[in-house]
């Protein structure tokens, strides 16, 4: 709970899973493991695997569409450039995954609100260590640069619930920080300038509030590794310092995509 700071467990696993987002009916988390899809009651339970068809590598990169139809998903393909992310959707109830990107790698981050396109962190200049953030739509159409970094890395791109902004982290500044942007990629602003590695901006259903995760200044601002001292903070959209509602061993991983519960008041 933002709030109130109360946790709870809901699953636990010897080894690794990753990135648990809020069903939309605000009955079920879903995560990966192990390369495969599984939902869970927020209550806890045993976890049901989710019918990806062919789609068996996936990575902490899954957004649910909106109106919660929609799953989309990054898949790894062998003998790909960078490791063969690509991004794909598939009914919620799970089934054949349609591509969307055929270049890879392709990291999936968000959905635009109508449903129609995905944003997503890419690499596309070959040999060189960019990432950029682009959008496609999902039924075919050209793939459109959004930042235009020539070093570094631009990551973690999310549609604000009414479409106006595009939130996402860049290491411009020399730190990665939060900015935001407007769906064609005019009108770019900083928002975090702390000292932290700030990531994964995530905005609340209701619109109010944003938490991301901090890494602390010992991290390269270009990584994300695992199992590192982290925080979770919580800032008015509107501006604000940020709050600290959580410390924990996390980062890749931790809430790589939008992890809210519909109601505003908890993420996971």
């Amino acid at each position: 709970n933002v709030f109130d700071g109360q946790r709870r467990i809901v699953y636990e696993y010897k080894g690794r899973f990753e990135a648990p987002n809020w069903m939309r009916d605000g009955k079920k988390l879903l995560f990966n493991q192990d390369g495969f899809i599984y939902t869970i009651p927020v209550e806890g339970g045993t976890p049901e695997k989710l019918n990806t068809g062919p789609a068996i590598r996936n990575n902490n990169d899954h957004v649910i569409s909106f109106d919660g139809k929609m799953l989309a998903i990054s898949s790894h393909r062998d003998g790909m450039p960078g490791g063969g992310s690509t991004v794909y959707y598939l009914p919620i109830t799970g089934g054949e995954p349609k591509l969307i990107t055929d270049s890879t790698p392709s990291y999936l981050h968000g959905w635009n609100p109508n449903g129609k396109e995905v944003v997503y962190t890419a690499q596309r200049i070959s040999k060189a260590p960019v990432y950029n953030i682009y959008k496609k739509p999902i039924d075919g159409g050209p793939e459109v640069q959004l930042t235009f970094n020539t070093k570094g890395l631009a990551d973690g791109p999310e549609y604000s619930p009414d479409g106006k902004w595009i939130y996402y982290c860049d290491t411009r500044s020399g730190t990665m920080q939060v900015w935001r942007m407007k769906p064609d990629g005019s009108g770019n602003e900083q928002l975090t300038f702390d000292e932290y590695n700030n990531w994964f901006p995530h905005i609340s259903p209701d619109g109010k509030w944003m938490v991301m995760l901090s890494f602390p200044t010992t991290v390269n601002p270009g990584d994300h590794p695992f199992y590192k001292r982290v925080m979770l903070r919580l800032m008015p959209v509107s501006g604000g310092a940020p709050k600290v509602i959580a410390y924990l061993y996390g980062g890749q991983g931790t809430i790589n995509t939008p992890t809210w519960s519909p109601d505003s008041k908890q993420v996971a």
